[in-house]
């Protein structure tokens, strides 16, 4: 869930971009004959944005994470887990959008030499718990967790895109990812902040061992050291084509993209290639800059109205596997800038709205604002649910005095009803009053950005499922 909301707003910071793309050789240079004409090379630039920038994300957030120590948000090397024992907090910054209900434990796969295997404990009936699995593509390829495997514990085998083994005795499933280095991103409920030294507990069962180690058999050769070109979220508007060139070596080609990695490799986009910006004729340069706009305004397009909306909240089905996506490149570039990382919508649904039930901006230092569930119309999930706050331009959790992030299912049971039993949330940066202050989400001063998260939406109605489409729709946010 990345670069801030604001990526590529001016024309001046997409120049910038493009200059700073420093991998320079002097052979396209030569060869302008081979160089698409000016409409073409916009298009190109147009299309090149919106299928790279979900692979330019996860590839800025694999370097930040298990890459480079110094990031200031390294969490573990290449197949070994890290465990966080508390939940996102607003210093968590390499991922828009993060989710504050559960600790999460990353490990950032390398299955270039042997596959992974991930083994889970036995997890108590009541406590949700899922490990995603997301490959350089951005595609969720698998699930192990209370929904998708139960809580018993089990042993499961990650695969490369190259793999060709049998199915080893004691895995209970294998799951195969398009590039070879995927993250398996771990999310473990909390009930309160009583509850972390058990999650910890939970945690501590996650396990993860090459494939040889599990067999107890020799390991193979290691894979290659690589040198990865340094990549920050921060850099991505400065360095797009130089980031998208280094993800492409580790995205294998596929039917689906073949087409649009054939245009890239034309101005020298790809594994082994160059994107030569200097030496281009001034025309040249202006239509890729016009280009890569237009795709970013694009992308920003589909966000705004991709999904239905209902009663203000953007409600639709985002995340899915390379099947889900089917080559339709803007929908996945959209569901990366809304949120990267995010689920399949069996999974959880995320409603996310940056206006009231009036289609009015929400704003914090204009405005209170009012949430109410009327009786017996809470979220229906089999897991839990809860609604965030977010800064409306960075996307990242908001400071506030009370260090509360978000309100959420478990903390029903100290909220106040309002008399004929509807559930009201007050959205508003200063305190409502003791009275109400159960009920309270601080906002920021400034723009607002919300999303409910319903985890493991019930299917049957009332159901929030199929996404635009449920017998349960998310209540209006009203202006006080």
């Amino acid at each position: 869930m990345f670069t801030k909301r604001d990526l590529l707003r001016s024309t001046a910071a997409i120049a910038a971009l493009a200059v700073a793309t420093a991998k320079y050789s002097p052979a396209i240079a030569q060869n302008k004959a081979d160089w698409p004409r000016l409409l073409e090379a916009k298009d190109i630039a147009e299309e090149g944005f919106i299928y790279g920038l979900p692979l330019v994300m996860y590839y800025a957030v694999m370097q930040e994470f298990a890459v480079d120590r110094n990031s200031g948000q390294f969490k573990a090397p290449f197949n070994e887990i890290k465990s966080l024992h508390h939940v996102a907090t607003p210093e968590d910054t390499a991922v828009i959008t993060p989710n504050s209900d559960t600790p999460y434990s990353f490990i950032w796969l390398d299955l270039r030499a042997e596959p992974m295997v991930i083994s889970v404990p036995m997890i108590e009936k009541d406590r949700y718990y899922a490990v995603q699995l997301i490959d350089g593509n951005t595609y969720n390829f698998g699930y192990i967790g209370t929904r998708a495997t139960g809580t018993e514990p089990g042993d499961y085998l990650v695969v490369g895109p190259d793999w060709k083994g049998e199915n080893p005795p004691g895995i209970k499933k294998v799951f195969r990812s398009t590039t070879p280095f995927p993250l398996a991103l771990i999310r473990t409920q909390l009930f309160n902040p009583g509850d972390i030294s058990n999650v910890e507990k939970v945690q501590a069962g996650y396990k993860a061992k090459p494939l040889s180690a599990f067999l107890k058999q020799p390991a193979p050769p290691a894979a290659p050291k690589i040198e990865f070109l340094p990549a920050t979220t921060a850099g991505i508007k400065d360095n797009f084509f130089q980031y998208l060139d280094a993800a492409l070596q580790f995205v294998p080609e596929t039917a689906r993209d073949k087409t649009i990695r054939a245009k890239l490799a034309r101005i020298g986009i790809g594994p082994g290639k160059t994107f030569e910006f200097k030496d281009l004729s001034l025309e040249h340069k202006a239509e890729i800059l016009v280009g890569m706009k237009q795709g970013d305004n694009k992308v920003d397009k589909w966000l705004a109205g991709g999904n239905k909306n209902i009663n203000g909240w953007n409600v639709g089905s985002f995340f899915g596997d390379e099947a889900f996506y089917n080559g339709d490149w803007v929908m996945r570039a959209g569901s990366a800038k809304g949120g990267l990382l995010g689920n399949d919508a069996v999974e959880a649904m995320y409603p996310y709205t940056r206006t009231d039930a009036t289609g009015d901006l929400l704003d914090g230092s204009k405005h209170k604002y009012t949430i109410t569930f009327p009786p017996g119309q809470l979220p229906p999930v089999n897991a839990f649910w809860s609604v965030t706050m977010y800064d409306g331009k960075s996307q990242l959790l908001v400071k506030n005095p009370i260090n509360r992030y978000l309100i959420n299912s478990p903390m029903l049971s100290a909220m106040k009803k309002d008399a004929d039993g509807s559930l009201t949330l007050y959205i508003q940066k200063d305190s409502p009053g003791a009275d109400k202050e159960a009920n309270w989400l601080p906002a920021p001063a400034d723009r607002i950005y919300l999303v409910m998260r319903l985890y493991w939406p019930k299917p049957a109605p009332p159901s929030i499922l199929p996404p635009g489409q449920g017998t349960w729709q998310p209540p209006g946010i009203k202006r006080v």
